[in-house]
């Protein structure tokens, strides 16, 4: 079809802002196309009432696999889009932004890990990009967690802690709330009584245990994707990273009183819960190696970070000597000189040097500054933009997320869309939590 062919290069310039390896958006939309004159698509078009070229649908993923569209009903979960609403890149793009209340715009620069140099010696502002990769590593841990079924009468207590340290000190707000909600439901999830009598996880009519009910950091994640903790292969960095996004994010936020608390949980967590043995085990010889317990969260927040820089001292002599080591991220001692020169007493010395001589209290404050402040502020801003866009965008309904993807075939056909959208104060505040009912903002769309 000659329209469709000329048609192709502006529905691909939309597409390219969303999905694929360098796209600027990734995890907003899919895009997809299939070719209708092609005989393996015949079933598939007519499912889909395709009578005219180029045609264009839109609404939720999981509609699109195992639904159709009769050619009638425009307000159903899918819907047809206008020829002229989508004639244009421009025309298509303003169309989206309108359903998801957005401001997207084909001039948009790919973010901005992209834009810097590809070494492990981060940019400070790149942080900002780390909150979505906690809330990624977050989720994956907990899917780990109900996968595996393992919650055990003998680490039952450590996830009700961990959970008490997240409701207080996760950086992602939605996060907290969804750790909020398992944790005051927790009880009645995992009844104590009848559970440690029976010495197994009880199970759900899907074989997964109740907890797997729960969208711990909301219904738009997981994303499928790493941005601030992306490695160059997918075989590195990813979630060992963002976990550790995550673990030092807690570790700042934590008051003088509940550095011990912290430490005991984290160090159980990690004990318990991560499922690569080898690992574990180094974590929790280094947790065994504390004598002393910890008065203030300043003593807590550094020996995570000395003992995140013996794990990278380890790991990069392993991976060294089995040529696994990302050759765009290699491990190295942080912070290097370029992200805090002041961390460095000597100023002569680098990062390669088998006995830095830091200066801690210019490293404390770097760090509580680096997953501080500075991992949230994106996250706080584009918060705001959101708040002001749902205000002010006409929304349908709630829509829920799924993983960036091309599927190449020809002509435009369907659009599928994703919105991207701890203890004895945790006992007193579970006590009060237990029958209130929390309010859930709508998310950013969902298609009718």
């Amino acid at each position: 079809c000659p329209a469709c062919r000329n048609y192709k290069p502006q529905y691909e310039k939309v597409a390219r802002l969303f999905n694929g390896a360098n796209a600027v958006h990734p995890g907003i939309i899919l895009m997809t196309r299939v070719d209708c004159a092609n005989k393996i698509n015949t079933k598939l078009c007519d499912k889909f009432s395709v009578t005219h070229y180029p045609a264009l649908y839109w609404g939720p993923p999981s509609k699109f696999v195992g639904g159709g569209w009769n050619g009638k009903n425009e307000k159903g979960d899918i819907r047809p889009i206008s020829v002229d609403d989508a004639r244009t890149a421009d025309r298509l793009l303003k169309w989206i932004n309108t359903q998801l209340g957005s401001s997207y715009s084909l001039d948009d620069d790919k973010y901005e890990n992209d834009h810097l140099p590809h070494s492990n010696v981060s940019d400070p502002g790149q942080i900002a990009r780390a909150i979505y990769d906690v809330e990624e590593a977050t989720s994956f841990a907990f899917d780990v967690i109900v996968e595996h079924k393992m919650i055990k009468p003998n680490t039952r207590a450590t996830l009700i802690k961990f959970m008490q340290l997240m409701v207080a000190h996760h950086p992602s707000r939605r996060c907290r709330r969804g750790t909020a909600d398992i944790l005051v439901n927790f009880d009645d999830l995992y009844p104590s009584s009848k559970w440690l009598a029976d010495k197994h996880e009880p199970e759900d009519s899907t074989g997964h245990g109740p907890l797997g009910k729960f969208d711990i950091c909301g219904k738009e994640v997981p994303r499928g994707y790493w941005m601030f903790c992306r490695g160059s292969r997918n075989d590195t960095r990813g979630f060992s990273c963002g976990l550790w996004v995550l673990l030092h994010s807690l570790s700042v936020r934590v008051e003088d009183g509940e550095s011990q608390i912290a430490f005991t949980t984290t160090c159980d967590f990690i004990h318990q819960f991560f499922i690569c043995e080898e690992c574990r085990q180094h974590f929790y010889d280094m947790c065994s190696r504390v004598s002393t317990p910890f008065s203030n969260a300043r003593d807590f927040v550094l020996w995570l970070w000395t003992s995140h820089n013996e794990v990278n001292k380890r790991l990069k002599k392993t991976e060294e000597s089995l040529k696994t080591a990302d050759p765009k991220f290699p491990k190295t001692i942080w912070p290097s000189k370029r992200l805090c020169p002041s961390c460095y007493n000597d100023p002569s010395q680098n990062e390669e040097s088998s006995s830095i001589d830091w200066d801690s209290d210019e490293v404390y404050k770097f760090i509580t500054s680096y997953y501080g402040n500075k991992l949230v502020s994106l996250y706080k801003e584009k918060d705001k933009r959101n708040i002001q866009m749902k205000r002010s965008a006409v929304s349908e309904e709630v829509l829920q997320s799924t993983n960036a993807l091309v599927v190449p075939a020809g002509a435009a056909l369907a659009i599928a869309v994703a919105s991207c959208l701890f203890g004895a104060l945790a006992c007193f505040w579970r006590s009060r939590q237990k029958n209130r009912k929390y309010f859930h903002k709508p998310q950013l769309l969902k298609i009718v």
